[in-house]
């Protein structure tokens, strides 16, 4: 199975191109908090057994993976946008400047980028863009697990904050449990406003505060 998620890199090294950095992103679709993007270079026909897509992985071996890749690996470097600049620049444009600021940040520059999926116009570094590239590069898979578990113990500190919200659950995606738990203590500042639900419990509460005024204003005391 490693020769086959090397696949990729061995045309790469045949080519003399022996410095492949695997970039990913995991955040995507939460209602709260960042996208995590990650970079990794790993050394030359590099095997690591049981290394996948990190949503294969359960939690604690996703763990014991991403202290191997950081031991291990050449260089790595994190990318993030924050649900604030999401909100404003929109998901994807917010991924893809955060995985070019991975790919920039790291201390020695790749002679080549697998990208998971998504296209980088702006990188000026030779890359390749592969649907599913976290089942299908070694390289990929590791930046996959990266991302993963940094962004994780991201939710982790916020459930420290927040304890009433479960964010060492659901990590901050869409669970009915979630959603009830916005409904009932509120949106924080980390939440994505445009996404929804976010965006209507919000413009919900708004317009009910609205209401309440409007009725407020109406309303006349009648001195007997």
């Amino acid at each position: 199975m490693e020769e086959d998620l090397l696949k990729y890199e061995h045309e790469l090294y045949k080519e003399g191109q022996l410095l492949v950095a695997g970039v990913d992103e995991v955040g995507r679709g939460p209602l709260f908090g960042p996208v995590v993007t990650a970079a990794v270079i790993l050394p030359k026909d590099y095997k690591l057994e049981g290394l996948t897509d990190s949503k294969k992985l359960s939690p604690k071996k996703r763990d014991v993976f991403y202290e191997v890749i950081k031991r291990d690996a050449i260089s790595i470097s994190i990318g993030i946008r924050s649900a604030k600049e999401i909100d404003k620049l929109n998901i994807y444009q917010a991924t893809k400047e955060a995985m070019m600021d991975a790919i920039e940040n790291l201390e020695i520059k790749p002679d080549h980028v697998l990208i998971d999926a998504m296209k980088l116009e702006n990188l000026k570094i030779p890359s390749t863009s592969i649907i599913k590239g976290d089942a299908k590069s070694l390289s990929i898979a590791a930046a996959s697990v990266i991302a993963k578990v940094t962004r994780d113990r991201m939710m982790d500190e916020e459930a420290l904050k927040y304890p009433e919200y479960g964010f060492e659950h659901h990590k901050g995606y869409p669970t009915k449990s979630h959603i009830e738990a916005v409904k009932k203590y509120g949106v924080l500042e980390g939440y994505r406003k445009t996404f929804e639900p976010i965006k209507s419990i919000i413009n919900g509460s708004e317009l009910n505060e609205r209401s309440k005024k409007r009725r407020k204003a109406k309303t006349k005391t009648i001195k007997i």
